[in-house]
């Protein structure tokens, strides 16, 4: 039997729209000098599962992310629009305490529903599993068995993505913790996928996260 894949979803490191509370979605926003400190912090324990490939979201925070990993282990960053976080429509640069005076479906409801769009226009939580799910499968064909995947991204995306994975009925989706700045989860190929189960398995979620606190958007 071939050794199974590795796939670690990483978050990205702390900006200043995360301290503010201040809601990102697909904003460009970089990171602070805290979130490049975490960044630079987790390279150097993910650099010891050797990845075989990087593929990161092309926004900035996500992608100076990957950077530290990549310059230790002398690879290069792929990109994937894919991976980006939900676009949150009218929500984007607003902070907490603004969205919770919004009219409307609260930011509350948004967390744990997935047919709910952020923003009037934004994506739905089906909508960001299904594009997480695509780049994560495009990237697998290209990692041997054995090998293992590190997708940089955000933390909705991330969460979406890891429920669709697991097979979780999207309305359990809620159930997995917000995930810090700079913490990953790590998924295992399950052999339980041939004949009909899940095909992957959750072997570790938000680690590297104590003590730091979570600071995201859909808490």
């Amino acid at each position: 039997m071939p050794d199974p894949r590795r796939l670690v979803i990483w978050r990205h490191g702390r900006t200043q729209w995360n301290a503010e509370q201040r809601f990102q979605g697909q904003t460009d926003v970089d990171l602070d000098e805290v979130g490049v400190a975490q960044a630079e912090r987790a390279a150097g324990m993910l650099a010891t599962l050797r990845p075989s490939l990087i593929v990161s979201s092309d926004l900035s925070r996500a992608r100076n992310t990957a950077e530290p990993l990549a310059r230790l282990l002398g690879m290069g960053v792929e990109e994937d629009v894919d991976l980006r976080e939900t676009f949150a429509g009218s929500w984007e640069g607003l902070t907490r305490a603004e969205l919770e005076q919004l009219p409307g479906p609260s930011i509350a409801e948004w967390a744990v529903h997935s047919n709910i769009r952020p923003g009037v226009t934004g994506e739905t939580r089906l909508e960001v599993a299904s594009r997480m799910v695509a780049a994560v499968e495009r990237a697998l064909v290209r990692v041997p068995d054995g090998g293992c995947l590190v997708v940089v991204t955000h933390g909705g995306a991330a969460r979406a993505g890891i429920g669709a994975l697991l097979g979780l009925p999207p309305e359990h989706w809620a159930m997995l913790g917000v995930l810090s700045n700079a913490s990953w989860s790590v998924l295992l190929e399950s052999r339980r996928g041939d004949h009909g189960g899940p095909p992957w398995r959750l072997a570790e979620y938000n680690a590297g996260t104590l003590p730091e606190p979570a600071l995201a958007d859909d808490r």
